[in-house]
């Protein structure tokens, strides 16, 4: 069974601290691993497999090997249709580039993150690259809270997003932030065909890594 993307906006739809996921075409699992370990901010990073693992499982790996699940990054990983999928725990606030070299050799990659304890605060972001190309980026809040609040990128693709967009009502500075963020979401799944299957990734043992320097 698979769902779309909507009910990440759901209060601590995975784990304390928001959701990280990244959804990939034309890529396999271990290969997605790689490009994401890869895009890393600040130091050379490495995928190390730690077996198939639930979320809390993983977080408690990250606590035996760090010390804090939050001093470690770690991912886990899956096949849902024809979607690749990477869900990450632990620090993985801000420690990626937002690279379209991510999406190189006729991949589609979309990414779709909320740092949901960020007091500052952040809203939750959605960023679509392709072959390695920026092609579609913007918050999901449609506000001015963190950059412009406008859908960006190709003018055929973020054109046809501000339309479906519209045609919720949206933007509309009234509505409450997780309304809007649901229905972002559920715009996103239908036009993008995106989808990941809540069951498994709540409930399942699933491949893991670390994401370690």
């Amino acid at each position: 069974m698979t769902d779309g993307i909507a009910w990440l906006a759901e209060p601590q739809s995975i784990a304390f601290g928001g959701y990280s996921v990244t959804l990939a075409r034309g890529l396999g699992v271990e290969e997605l691993a790689a490009r994401i370990a890869a895009s890393a901010q600040w130091s050379e990073r490495t995928v190390e497999p730690v077996g198939e693992l639930t979320g809390d499982g993983l977080v408690e790996a990250l606590d035996s090997e760090y010390g804090d699940a939050w001093d470690g990054i770690g991912l886990r990983l899956g096949v849902s249709g024809a979607w690749t999928f990477a869900v990450a725990y632990g620090g993985w606030f801000g420690e990626f580039r937002d690279d379209p070299a991510i999406s190189e050799g006729e991949a589609e990659v979309f990414l779709v993150e909320y740092e949901e304890e960020n007091g500052k605060p952040v809203p939750p972001t959605f960023r679509y690259h392709r072959d390695g190309r920026r092609v579609c980026s913007f918050n999901l809040h449609l506000d001015d809270s963190w950059g412009n609040g406008q859908v960006i990128g190709d003018p055929e693709v973020a054109g046809k997003v501000e339309e479906l967009l519209s045609a919720e009502g949206l933007p509309d500075q009234e509505r409450a932030d997780r309304e809007v963020h649901r229905t972002v979401l559920g715009v996103l799944e239908r036009h993008f065909g995106l989808t990941l299957p809540r069951g498994l990734v709540l409930e399942a043992p699933l491949p893991a890594v670390l994401i370690a320097e």
